[in-house]
């Protein structure tokens, strides 16, 4: 399992280098999904062009990432072809809906639980965390991005306290779940 959780994407220099260690591979061929799914006002679809460029300023190719806006499923065999998924900002009950209601869902846990790396971005992290019905499940806690005070940098102890705060400029890092959930970042 190798989950990134961010309030607003690889926003530091190691934010960056963990989700690159955590790819393991030379970042010229990474293959990657970018899910702009829940940029559906203008706040976020404003963002999405920094978001593409998290992937572009590790050396992602352009050529290598892939826009995907769930508009149906995606069968896990061709989604195990990308080396990460990228899932976007935005209104997070529409990217949770949309992801359910396409199927996605089930192919993004069978991703993630055969080690599949997955970045979150702010609503994109919210949707496996219990803020909402129906959410991935990921983590049995309440998950709030953009905080001005977040959690300490280190390893967190299972199962997780009621509400984890996360910073614009920390992550929540999931590596051999339970065992391996740590802060970086501040």
């Amino acid at each position: 399992m190798r989950v990134l959780l961010t309030s607003a994407g690889l926003e530091t220099e190691e934010i960056k280098e963990r989700f690159m260690a955590m790819v393991g591979k030379d970042m010229s061929v990474v293959k990657a999904l970018f899910i702009p799914t829940a940029a559906i006002d203008a706040d976020a679809i404003e963002v999405l062009p920094k978001c593409m460029n998290d992937l572009l300023k590790c050396g992602i190719s352009d050529k290598n990432i892939d826009v995907y806006d769930l508009h149906a499923g995606m069968e896990l065999e061709k989604l195990q072809q990308y080396d990460a998924v990228y899932l976007c900002g935005g209104d997070t009950q529409y990217l949770l809906e949309r992801i359910n209601d396409t199927g996605f869902n089930k192919s993004l846990t069978a991703y993630i639980n055969n080690n599949g790396l997955v970045i979150g971005v702010s609503a994109g992290s919210i949707i496996f965390s219990n803020n909402l019905e129906n959410n991935l499940g990921l983590i049995d806690t309440k998950l709030d991005v953009h905080c001005v005070t977040g959690e300490r940098r280190g390893k967190l102890a299972y199962p997780l306290k009621n509400n984890v705060k996360l910073t614009n400029t920390c992550a929540l890092v999931i590596q051999d779940f339970p065992d391996g959930m740590e802060i970086i970042g501040e």
